[in-house]
């Protein structure tokens, strides 16, 4: 597609001048107002009808019909809000909201999709109908989620029902040029768990007097770890961390109580529900066992990040035509999450990783980092990436799952 290609090639000034006006003016979850008036800006610009307002006020569901009668209708996302990191970057477009950065990359996910949308408005053929989903809050607020109890795949907002969804995130450790995926679980499933520890507090001088719930919160603490060494296969994974422990409010008093957060991770919903029910027994058992009552509380987060086959198989299909040597072999899991889980309830998803390490090094700064910034140069492959899926040949015979696979 030399015509598509060069569309792109003389849109980048515009789109990464775009990436940089995002990326001072961040926002976090469902606060993107300014990022959304820019993504409804530029699809006005182009031609693209849209309905905003969408996931709490901010979320836009683009919609571009086939030229002819269609072969399938492809959803196309990206995530658009910051986290509240202070900047360190020394870029001349830094962040002038303090403490707030685009330390994830989502202000080149923004740009990407908007590139895609004018480069595709463009066409003179497109083979299928395509949604653009910009949505907020994926950095724990499930915007995701919200864009899909608002309709934004079935038909009902705004164009047709979605048969395939495609979303991407910039990988520090694949270099740019380099597109990488695989099937099933690609990231984990991502729970919030808080342990109230109750004893009975007292002179710190005067230990045997009191039941001290810090060296029980740190016994569970410890207990805990035995989930992942002593309670699953080796090859099963599986995080349970506890960054948060607070207790007391001065040297020598023993408080009457002590709070355990943490987070359990997994890439298999059997696994995500031993997780949580030992997670119950230990820290109640623990705290019995020393004279103490435990209450353990969940808030469910993100899903598994599932890949269904037959869109991963197509994935692989349109990048190997697309790129020369950019589809990497299968990129292991990891064990973060992303709220583009929820998309893959409603409609065959294929989520992947564009490269953004610059060639020729062999470090570049990590993500939520103070130092990350989205490399401009991955922008083409993106943009590339991303119009190659939209205008892809889907095989007639080919029938979704409409479920993402484990």
């Amino acid at each position: 597609m030399p015509k598509l290609d060069e569309l792109i090639e003389a849109d980048l000034p515009h789109i990464t001048e775009i990436r940089h006006d995002i990326h001072a003016h961040p926002e976090l979850g469902y606060e993107e107002r300014r990022t959304s008036e820019v993504v409804q800006r530029e699809l006005t610009a182009c031609g693209v009808q849209f309905k905003a307002g969408l996931a709490k006020g901010t979320g836009v569901l683009g919609y571009l019909p086939a030229t002819k009668p269609a072969s399938r209708t492809i959803a196309l996302r990206a995530d658009m809000d910051a986290l509240p990191i202070e900047e360190n970057t020394q870029a001349s477009y830094t962040s002038t909201k303090q403490g707030v950065m685009h330390a994830c990359g989502h202000d080149g996910h923004t740009s990407i999709l908007i590139g895609v949308a004018r480069a595709l408005s463009k066409v003179e053929e497109r083979p299928n109908n395509i949604l653009f989903l910009f949505q907020p809050a994926e950095e724990g607020g499930a915007g995701g989620r919200a864009m899909c109890e608002d309709g934004a795949l079935d038909g009902s907002v705004l164009g047709t029902r979605a048969d395939l969804v495609f979303g991407l995130h910039g990988n520090p450790y694949l270099r740019v040029g380099q597109v990488g995926t695989r099937e099933g679980a690609m990231m984990a499933s991502t729970d919030e768990f808080r342990i109230h520890v109750r004893g009975r507090g007292g002179h710190a001088a005067m230990p045997h007097t009191v039941i001290d719930p810090v060296v029980i919160g740190s016994h569970i603490i410890v207990a805990l770890q035995t989930i992942a060494s002593r309670g699953l296969d080796p090859l099963d994974s599986i995080v349970v961390s506890i960054p948060k422990f607070h207790a007391g409010t001065a040297h020598n008093v023993i408080p009457d109580t002590a709070e355990l957060h943490g987070t359990l991770r997994t890439l298999r919903p059997e696994t995500r529900a031993f997780g949580e029910r030992r997670i119950h027994e230990i820290a109640t058992d623990v705290a019995r066992a020393l004279g103490a009552v435990a209450d353990v509380q969940f808030v469910q987060g993100y899903p598994v990040t599932c890949n269904e086959r037959t869109a991963t198989a197509h994935f692989r299909q349109i990048m190997r035509d697309t790129f020369r040597d950019a589809l990497t072999p299968d990129v292991p899991p990891v064990m973060g999450g992303e709220d583009f889980s929820f998309y893959g309830e409603h409609a065959p998803a294929c989520f992947y990783w564009l490269g953004i390490m610059p060639p020729g090094q062999s470090s570049y700064p990590n993500l939520h980092s103070p130092e990350f910034d989205f490399n401009d140069a991955a922008l083409e492959t993106g943009i590339r990436a991303m119009t190659a899926l939209a205008l892809s040949q889907v095989d007639g015979g080919w029938h979704p799952s409409g479920v993402a696979e484990a």
